[in-house]
């Protein structure tokens, strides 16, 4: 459901538009080759729930995972940080495999009100995803190994 939600977003921004005008040649607006930078709608909201911080925590995924840092788990840490989430409720997986290769993709998380707020990207996944999922029995969001954040 929430990769039909993001597509159709996708898709929703990439269609080109007509302007109304009087005259009888009506212009037709292109998408531009190279996104415009959008200024941060979503606000970090901290007596919320996880659900209330979502749009968020997307929003700071979504503008991670366009750069050229997309697979640095760092990045989105750092991000996030910077958006105003607790760096110490956050876990990460490994940006490399055990033999030194990329890894396919990678996860993060903000343990937020009892919740999960968990994102995944990677070249594996087709679009970067973000969920908000319960706590394991073990109180954390990642299951496995995760590395330590101790930048």
């Amino acid at each position: 459901m929430t990769l039909l939600v993001i597509g159709a977003l996708v898709f929703a921004g990439c269609t080109p538009t007509t302007e109304p005008t009087s005259s009888p040649t009506a212009s037709v607006s292109q998408p531009s080759a190279t996104p415009t930078p959008t200024a941060t709608s979503a606000v970090l909201v901290p007596d919320g729930t996880a659900a209330d911080n979502l749009p968020l925590f997307t929003e700071v995924m979504n503008a991670v995972a366009a750069t050229d840092a997309s697979v640095q788990g760092r990045a989105y840490i750092d991000a996030l940080v910077t958006a105003g989430f607790p760096k110490d409720a956050m876990e990460v997986t490994q940006d490399l495999t055990t033999v030194g290769n990329a890894a396919d993709s990678i996860q993060f998380s903000v343990r937020w009100a009892g919740e999960c707020l968990v994102g995944q990207v990677g070249p594996s996944v087709a679009v970067p995803t973000a969920l908000v999922l319960p706590l394991t029995p073990t109180g954390t969001c990642l299951v496995g190994q995760t590395r330590a954040i101790d930048w």
